[in-house]
Order: C-alpha cells, then sequence, then structure tokens
C-alpha cells in the first residue's frame, strides 16, 4: 500500500520540524494514540488504538527516525505488531519546503499489512489508511497554526 499527498502549514519550516519531533503534539495528532515515547533522537515507541472495519486491536509499534536530510527532509521506518489482528511495518520520505511564511510538507508513505487486517481486502485499508493519514495531518496543521498564533 502506499499513499503520498502534500500540505501547506502556516509556520516557518523550522517550527514545523521542530512541532514534528515534539512527541507531545505527535501524541495529540495521531488518531488512536495512547502513548508516545521518544527513548532518543531517532527512537519512538508508541502505543495506537485503531480500528479497521470490524477488527479493532492495540497495536505496539516502533519507529525508527533517519534525520540526515533534516530540516528539509527525513525519513522514517516502523513496524506494529496487533497481536491477533494483525502486524504492520513500513515507512515514509518527508519533505519540508519553505515557502515565504509557509511551509509544504510532502510524505510518501509504504506499508505491508499481514494477519486479519490483511484479509479485510486492499480498499478498505487503503482507505482507512488515507483517512488516518488526512485526520493526523489536519490535527498537525491545526496545532502548530495555532502555536504560531500564540
Amino acid at each position: 500500500m502506499e499513499l503520498a499527498d502534500e500540505i501547506i502549514i502556516n509556520a516557518p519550516l523550522d517550527h514545523v520540524y521542530k512541532a514534528l519531533n515534539d512527541p507531545e503534539i505527535l501524541q495529540k495528532c495521531i488518531p488512536g494514540c495512547e502513548e508516545l515515547i521518544k527513548h532518543s533522537e531517532t527512537e519512538l515507541e508508541a502505543k495506537v488504538v485503531l480500528k479497521v472495519g470490524p477488527v479493532k486491536a492495540r497495536f505496539r509499534g516502533d519507529v525508527q527516525l533517519d534525520t540526515a536530510g533534516a530540516p528539509d527532509a527525513f525519513s522514517l521506518t516502523g513496524q506494529g505488531n496487533g497481536g491477533a489482528a494483525g502486524h504492520a511495518k513500513g515507512g515514509a520520505d518527508v519533505t519540508l519546503t519553505p515557502d515565504g511564511n509557509t511551509t509544504i510538507l510532502r510524505y510518501e508513505a509504504k506499508a505491508d499489512i499481514g494477519g486479519k487486517l490483511a484479509q479485510l481486502g486492499s480498499r478498505l485499508v487503503q482507505s482507512t489508511a488515507k483517512k488516518l493519514a488526512a485526520k493526523f495531518f489536519k490535527s498537525f496543521a491545526e496545532l502548530v497554526n495555532a502555536e504560531t498564533v500564540a
């Protein structure tokens, strides 16, 4: 499964990059996120409850960040396990482009799933993933915009 999109955030690039590395902000924006722990500058652990069609599960996952191109670009890879519901692994490349007082955030993500989730059908999983990504970036943009104004 592949996802790609872009969003304009009404904040300068350095502010957006800082927010993308703030566990408190990310936890507020990730749908169903119960806990987000930053173990180091490049390692995160998350606990998220998701519902995909009839399957609801609590996932525990680890995320690794590659910040070699920061603050203009970075990538992340991760994997999560939802017990009987299944598992997921994947990654994303994120680029930040300054545009005056705003920042254009673009991402390309790929994920592979297994278990009960994979049995639900690719259309349902793909549409749910798109909705979750859109919800995350909408919440993130609103939160960063509000912080910039405050």
